[in-house]
């Protein structure tokens, strides 16, 4: 039989080297099972021990994006670091502060769990292997969470967080209207070009391997990695700007991602 032709390439930079976070003290686990040789257009995703999600999360919760960071009320920040799944629940791993430096303290949680950032108290509420739900415990936090910006139009850089980091749910609808309706594709060219959105996101295949099916994504929002999904393979989830999608495709040219109902 012909075998098909396999590529493979990275995009160096040191926005994509920070998100390869490295666990320390109480190590997580998940993403182990090798990847087959089946083409990559046929290839379902690696089996998962689930499930997908543990806990429930609350409308207004802010979401953490796997590899990625969220900038906090009060100039803190927490980053979803590394995830372990057991068939019967999840257990992520997070780390303080919006990017990765070296030194910074870290917890193993499960859902319900308490965890205070920066002298800001929240409940984890849900556990997915692609997002952790935070709960601020402060009505103050909450509030500013879900306040208004100045401005819906990103002007680049550290000035978009209040797009970036937010529940407000004008916000929120507005970096939805920019993505595919649901059921259709949003198609991310492996090129190393970087795609840009209305509230300030942009992504970027981080790397493609047709040879084992698997593919890396980053985005950044605000001069944060907001997340780095790395080794996803078709039927994967992950999540932007608050928007879920499903990994329907790998191909030496692109990552073909379809968007998921709310």
């Amino acid at each position: 039989m012909h075998r098909p032709v396999s590529s493979h390439y990275r995009i160096a930079g040191s926005a994509l080297a920070l998100l390869t976070l490295a666990g320390c003290g109480s190590s997580s686990g998940g993403d182990g099972d090798r990847p087959t040789t089946a083409p990559a257009t046929t290839r379902a995703a690696a089996e998962d021990k689930g499930p997908v999600c543990a806990g429930e999360a609350p409308r207004d919760g802010l979401h953490v994006l796997r590899g990625g960071g969220f900038q906090l009320p009060g100039g803190g920040g927490v980053q979803y670091a590394g995830a372990r799944a057991d068939g019967t629940t999840r257990e992520a791993t997070l780390r303080d502060g919006a990017r990765y430096e070296s030194g910074q303290e870290q917890w193993t949680v499960e859902p319900g769990a308490q965890v205070t950032v920066s002298g800001h108290a929240y409940t984890v509420r849900q556990i997915c292997s692609y997002r952790v739900v935070l709960e601020p415990k402060a009505a103050k936090d909450k509030a500013a969470l879900a306040g208004a910006p100045k401005s819906m139009k990103p002007s680049g850089g550290s000035a978009d967080a209040p797009l970036c980091f937010t529940t407000n749910p004008d916000v929120l609808a507005a970096a939805a209207a920019g993505f595919p309706a649901e059921g259709e594709q949003l198609s991310l060219v492996g090129n190393g070009g970087v795609q840009r959105f209305p509230t300030g996101l942009s992504l970027t295949v981080s790397y493609l391997d047709t040879a084992t099916g698997t593919a890396g994504i980053a985005a950044n929002c605000a001069a944060i990695p907001v997340a780095s999904y790395e080794h996803v393979r078709v039927g994967n989830p992950v999540e932007f700007a608050g928007v879920q999608f499903e990994i329907s495709e790998i191909t030496e040219q692109a990552v073909r991602l379809t968007r998921k109902g709310a």
